[in-house]
């Protein structure tokens, strides 16, 4: 073996290495109940990380300061958090019924609530991945903290740079900065950061919300400034998880009621009984796929059914969106909006009645309307949570007169992925998920098939995908090593084996489910974690996006009505 294969694995048996002690401190520093990240006690995280490197932080392992990174995670963490020394990770413990008002970060379903000007409370309902997916994202933005303090402090006495001065004077003036203000402000951080004046230019409109408009000089300053307290005030910053959360966590709590309710939506629709075939996807293009043509025919003879659905998937175009919603709801659709803090919603299609005015998916003409399919839609699960949710979904129902099996006839996933031999927008059909991190692997027989997507303008592959621990912590040796290695990885995601190992106890061990319930998997990719600029932090799909969405859907439900 030559040397540079040699090193090669070493590399990505490192990785593999530091990912598995993140996790292990993890869940030691949860059950101890608290941690200071930049103290001893977050020693072990911050070297894991930065022994990982992983490609979504770009940078972190070098001095100057990581922004598509940092731009990637702030958008998923509550805003002010920079401010706040203090992190509190609860349950669902009430403050929904407080004055508080909830923060939702733009890009993950979570309910926060500032407490005060130091602390940020975060709601976690959606299991252990959603604590990993915290705390690692936390651990990267307190690297980068570090980093700007080291860079505008001068002595142990505390003196600061000019350039830091200069960054202060600007967050801190009151009312709007000027256009020369603004640029005075961002070469002075642009220096502090270790970046040119063009790449700050270029991002500091990222990080703009409505309500301030100078975000990003505010998360810097903020980061560099608790940095400095740590240093010289010994001010630590501190993460706590409450005791409810640490007594609440792993008992299918919230995925319980979830289930429980859809299941008694079903019962009252007289649609329990029915042959039942579970989605998971979007909460947009099964309906849109249904409905649009029918809803709105009138622009269909101006554009195509792709570019209808283009059109659908631009957030200004909601006046169309809600033409086909009222048409689905008038024809069939159930919608259940998630109150149990899964956030999980849910869409229930009864195909009875959209098969009286709606011919686009041709049915069986002989099935009686009592035994017409019904399709339930539930929004994306997020890592561990999608076993609890699929778990739970697939238990019998308790009702008053006894245990109530579930009729499920198939079981399909649809979801963005990492991919490796190929780029954004392309498609992947897996024959089995790897559980990263363990000898599980769990083989199925995918009743999609890499032939039943080609021929229509968009690469497939097919092979096995890994569920990852975090998405956030892949490096391009791990990747390189699952995909050059016999198990022939395609792709990563977060949810396939969970959902998998819920579908094989539920089929084949509990009997819940018919043992050849059919089970179909398709993703398309989200990025490719390989190739450098293409990586999650460089930016979401677009339209990108729209084609193979649409063109998944329609293969599950041709499916789905010729079954």
């Amino acid at each position: 073996m030559s040397n540079l294969k040699l090193r090669g694995r070493t590399r990505a048996q490192e990785s593999s290495n530091a990912i598995e002690r993140m996790y292990i401190t993890m869940r030691h520093l949860f059950n101890r109940g608290f941690y200071k990240p930049m103290g001893v006690s977050g020693e072990t995280l911050r070297e894991a990380l930065l022994v990982l490197r992983p490609e979504i932080y770009g940078s972190i392992a070098e001095e100057k300061v990581e922004l598509n990174g940092l731009l990637y995670v702030i958008d998923r963490l509550p805003i002010g958090i920079e401010e706040c020394r203090y992190i509190n990770l609860t349950s669902d413990e009430g403050y929904g019924n407080s004055h508080f008002k909830p923060i939702v970060p733009p890009k993950r379903r979570r309910n926060c609530y500032r407490i005060d000007e130091e602390q940020m409370n975060i709601e976690i309902t959606r299991g252990r991945s959603e604590i990993y997916d915290i705390l690692t994202h936390l651990t990267f933005i307190f690297v980068e903290s570090h980093k700007i303090m080291r860079r505008v402090l001068i002595d142990d006495e505390g003196e600061v740079t000019r350039d830091w001065e200069k960054l202060q004077k600007a967050v801190l003036k009151e009312g709007d900065l000027t256009q020369a203000e603004r640029e005075v402000a961002l070469t002075h951080t642009a220096n502090i950061l270790g970046r040119t004046f063009k790449e700050v230019t270029s991002i500091y409109p990222m990080f703009s919300i409505p309500a301030n408009k100078e975000r990003f000089l505010h998360i810097i300053y903020w980061l560099g400034q608790l940095a400095l307290d740590e240093m010289m005030q010994n001010k630590k910053r501190i993460v706590t998880f409450s005791p409810v959360l640490r007594e609440r966590l792993g008992h299918h709590i919230h995925g319980e009621i979830w289930a429980n309710k859809i299941k008694e939506t079903l019962l009252e629709k007289n649609l329990l009984s029915r042959p039942l075939h579970i989605i998971s996807a979007n909460m947009h293009s099964v309906m849109n796929t249904l409905y649009a043509p029918k809803a709105l025919k009138t622009e269909l003879t101006k554009k195509s059914i792709s570019g209808i659905y283009e059109d659908l998937s631009n957030n200004a175009n909601g006046k169309l969106r809600m033409k086909v919603m009222k048409t689905a709801l008038d024809e069939g659709m159930t919608f259940i909006e998630d109150t149990s803090g899964a956030n999980i919603d849910v869409q229930i299609f009864d195909t009875a009645a959209y098969a009286t005015g709606n011919s686009r998916f041709e049915m069986d003409k002989s099935l009686k309307d009592n035994e017409k399919p019904v399709i339930m839609v539930m929004d994306y699960a997020f890592g561990e949570q999608a076993y609890e949710t699929m778990d739970e979904m697939l238990k019998p129902y308790q009702s008053e007169h006894g245990n109530i099996r579930m009729n499920v006839a198939s079981i399909s996933i649809m979801g963005k992925a990492g991919i490796l031999v190929g780029g954004k927008g392309d498609i992947m059909i897996p024959s089995a998920h790897l559980f990263e991190g363990t000898a599980d692997n769990y083989p199925f027989k995918n009743e999609l098939s890499k032939e039943d997507l080609d021929g229509n303008g968009i690469p497939v592959c097919d092979g096995s995908m890994i569920t990852v621990l975090g998405t956030s912590l892949q490096n391009k040796d791990i990747l390189k090593f699952f995909h050059e290695s016999t198990w022939n990885v395609v792709g990563l995601e977060m949810e396939g084996a969970h959902y998998q190992k819920a579908i094989q106890a539920a089929s084949r061990l509990r009997k819940n489910i018919n043992e050849d319930v059919k089970v179909r998997y398709a993703y398309y990719a989200s990025d490719n974690p390989l190739e450098t600029g293409s990586t999650l932090a460089s930016g979401g799909l677009g339209t990108t996006g729209v084609k193979p969405t649409y063109l998944i859907t329609e293969k599950i439900l041709e499916q789905i009505f010729n079954s």
